[in-house]
């Protein structure tokens, strides 16, 4: 059985739930899906998160996916993949800057997978906060001027991160992209996206999400790390393979 079989193989039997941070139940994986989707920390490097690991299931009502993050791809896309990063993580940026273009190019713009980039506040870096704020301010006005501030963002994450002023540093950057500063300067004064913002936390942690960055493949396990771009191909392409070989079994997306 090749590769991507075997990948297949594996990750058919494990179905995302609540507690999607545990061990995968199969005890046959072999080492080649171990890696891939189990234990990837020799493939991949992470940012743990500080203090005990978050609750799988916090009280109060679960957080609604499709009400946080920003979306990419087509809603028909047979492959979902929910990432959640810090804008303040240097693995994320890492990913950001190595993989996802290639990703966005060769997946999500080809139809085969709906990419859901969420990003959170982990509460390890003290500027992400006006960062993210200024991203889903500039995304609430104009997707496209969000793609080109986000890249910044990555690209330019040492200087607003180091900053006493990191909105200061930001700022121009917005202003750059095209948007109505009157509009961005309100949503930013009322907290406008701040709701947004605490829920997407609020997911990571009722994910159980014990690191960034952190990718979930909807209906298999998660995986933890700025993975190389080979291992993305090598699962997307067996994910993707899998979901339209066979039907989509009931409940599953």
């Amino acid at each position: 059985m090749g590769r991507t079989n075997i990948a297949v193989a594996a990750l058919a039997g494990m179905l995302l739930t609540a507690a999607c941070s545990g061990e995968p139940e199969a005890t046959d994986t072999t080492n080649v899906t171990r890696n891939l989707l189990a234990q990837p920390a020799s493939d991949g490097i992470s940012t743990p998160l500080a203090g005990p690991a978050p609750a799988q299931q916090e009280s109060g009502p679960l957080v609604e996916v499709s009400l946080v993050g920003i979306n990419r791809g087509e809603l028909e896309a047979p492959v979902k993949v929910v990432e959640m990063s810090d804008y303040g993580c240097g693995y994320c940026r890492q990913f950001h800057e190595e993989s996802f273009p290639s990703i966005l190019d060769e997946f999500i713009e080809t139809g085969m997978v709906e990419w859901k980039f969420v990003p959170y506040i982990t509460g390890m870096f003290g500027n992400s906060l006006p960062a993210t704020e200024a991203a889903e301010c500039t995304y609430a006005q104009d997707p496209e001027a969000f793609e080109v501030l986000n890249r910044q963002l990555w690209d330019e994450q040492r200087a607003w991160k180091g900053s006493d002023d990191p909105a200061g540093v930001i700022r121009p950057w917005v202003e750059s992209v095209g948007i109505d500063m009157a509009t961005f300067d309100t949503c930013l004064q009322t907290d406008e996206q701040l709701e947004k913002i605490a829920s997407a936390t609020t997911l990571a942690r009722q994910l159980g999400v014990r690191g960034t960055p952190t990718f979930v493949v909807l209906g298999y396990a998660p995986l933890q790390g700025a993975l190389p771009l080979e291992t993305f191909r090598e699962l997307l392409t067996a994910v993707h393979s899998d979901r339209t070989r066979r039907p989509a079994e009931p409940g599953q997306p």
